[in-house]
This record gives structure tokens, sequence and C-alpha cells, in this order.
């Protein structure tokens, strides 16, 4: 029996409202060690802020930070999998948008975790690893 999502992903994701100030997007990323915090609208996954998209979209554009929100920088649209689903399927799915870290939804359509690389490192799914680092690590074009 294949191993699902869910078996591996981490739990007890905390997330921000879309009008979130970065400074608390980035405090969260700190105090947790994480590189993404996920954006929530009326109990809806709508966004995705990175570590990325902090340096990138947040810094590098020359606007003040101070005045930034999630809204501003987040990644949208959001790309997910179910927790039900095949890890393999999952990895798939990142391989082919290039993400490092997929939010997991439930059958109601709530986020109930976030599925990273190395959830899939510790599971013992070396190949598999390798495989989707690989991917992921390829320059974006």
């Amino acid at each position: 029996m294949s191993t699902t999502v869910a078996e591996i992903m981490h739990d007890g994701v905390e997330w921000v409202p879309p009008d979130a100030k970065l400074s608390q997007v980035a405090r969260i990323m700190k105090e947790k060690d994480i590189g993404a915090v996920p954006v929530g609208d009326n109990d809806r996954l709508v966004g995705m802020v990175t570590d990325r998209d902090l340096a990138v979209r947040a810094l590098a554009n020359g606007r003040d930070p101070g005045e930034l929100t999630a809204r501003d920088v987040m990644s949208e649209p959001i790309v997910y999998c179910h927790a039900d689903e095949r890890i393999e399927d999952a990895i798939r799915l990142m391989e082919s948008r290039q993400i490092r870290r997929l939010p997991v939804i439930n059958e109601n359509k709530r986020m109930v975790g976030i599925l990273s690389i190395g959830d899939i490192s510790q599971c013992g799914h070396r190949d598999l690893t390798a495989e989707v680092m690989s991917a992921v690590s390829d320059h974006h074009g």
C-alpha cells in the first residue's frame, strides 16, 4: 500500500489573513523556523507568502515593506494537494510546479497541513526526495 500525504505532512499550520503586515509574517517564519506562511480568508486558503516572496516581491521592488501586507506579496493561485493523495502524486505536482512546500487540504477543502521536501526526506523516500529536489532546484524560467 502506498503512503498518503496525511501520513507524512506536518499539521498544525499557522496562517495569516490577507491584511497581515509583512512584519507579522516574517516574525512567524522566524519563530517557527519555516519558509512559508499560508494566507487564509474566511477559512479558505487564498495564497502563500514564502521567504522568496518577501525578498523578491517586497524588498527588491523598492516598496516600503512597512506598508505591505500578505496580500501584496503572496503567491497565487495557490497550488495544493489532498490529504488522501498518494505521496508520489503530490511529489509529481511539486516537481511540475517547482515548489518546495505544498499546502494540504481535506475533503471539506480546509487546510490541514503542509507537505515539504523535508517531510518527504524524513519518511525514508530517498529516491523520491532526490527526484523532487532536482526538479524544484532547476532554474525557474
